[in-house]
């Protein structure tokens, strides 16, 4: 039993662990979303692109509609447009904090807004895999407060665990009962759950990887906003930076990727021309990106 950081507790009752987070998102839609679309009815899940992919995923995989309210060019929700563009059949809300490619978090006082309008009372979902790079605070403090916001955590980005598969959702105790109802049975094996375990019993460790990354991260967006040929570097909530470059971002990202250097290019997205996500890592590997970068930004834009 632990607070939710808002004077209320969080209890076992509050907790789903599953396959990593996506296993939640997935068990989400299938329990609270009837399908349908492809036939015209079913129901629905709402998203705020540019965000994470596996939400819509999740949904086609389990026939169900996706409506979509996008964010700001800076990475804002639009709640007014949000609350309108909901209709009886949004079950689900999904919001990315920090986001997924904008790295941008969510300020609580939205998800709150969100979360007790009278314009949508569906579940408002917050996916947190990032909020250990954040100085925004958890939503999990409105778990106890709100009987419609489940909050997505994850072992890892923060805990660089994503090899072992492990994510939690906490949330009221009917969901979370629900989730649990719904799930494979022995869907956390012993091997994740020992490595989980010992993991969170290490928050030390998980301090210091923090402290590294928001160290390397400072470094890295200095160096990268010295460069002639990047128009723009996002702030950052998240283990990585998105940044702009003034042409060819997608070739650029081939032949980095072709050079051993792999980053992600994210110029399909909206909002998000021209622009390449790259992650964090340690001091050598950022050096390398930087001076890699620099190389063969100049032999694709000769």
């Amino acid at each position: 039993t632990e607070t939710d950081g808002g004077g209320g507790m969080i209890t076992p009752e509050n907790v789903f662990c599953g396959v990593g987070s996506d296993e939640a998102i997935d068990l989400l839609i299938r329990i609270f979303c009837a399908p349908g679309h492809t036939n015209g009815g079913g129901e629905a899940i709402m998203i705020t692109p540019p965000t994470y992919g596996m939400y819509k995923v999740c949904a086609n995989v389990n026939d169900v509609a996706i409506q979509s309210v996008p964010l700001t060019p800076d990475f804002d929700l639009q709640i007014p447009q949000i609350l309108q563009a909901a209709t009886p059949e949004t079950k689900l809300l999904f919001v990315c904090s920090p986001g997924n490619p904008t790295s941008k978090s969510i300020p609580l006082s939205d998800v709150r807004k969100l979360a007790s309008s009278p314009s949508y009372r569906g579940l408002v979902i917050v996916d947190e895999a990032y909020v250990d790079f954040s100085t925004t605070s958890s939503a999990t403090s409105l778990v106890t407060e709100f009987d419609n916001v489940v909050v997505l955590q994850t072992l890892s980005k923060a805990f660089g665990l994503a090899g072992i598969r492990c994510g939690f959702a906490i949330g009221p105790p009917d969901v979370i009962q629900l989730m649990n109802n719904v799930k494979a049975p022995y869907n956390v094996n012993k091997l994740t759950s020992d490595a989980a375990s010992n993991a969170l019993r290490n928050t030390s460790m998980l301090e210091e990887n923090v402290r590294q990354v928001l160290e390397q991260r400072d470094s890295v967006a200095r160096e990268l906003e010295g460069l002639d040929f990047v128009t723009k570097v996002y702030p950052s909530d998240a283990n990585f930076l998105l940044f702009r470059v003034k042409e060819k971002a997608n070739e650029l990202y081939k032949a980095m990727a072709d050079r051993g250097i792999v980053s992600r290019y994210r110029g399909r997205e909206l909002h998000c021309d021209e622009c390449i996500r790259v992650t964090i890592g340690t001091t050598e590997e950022n050096q390398k990106f930087l001076e890699m970068l620099k190389i063969v930004y100049g032999d694709v834009t000769k």
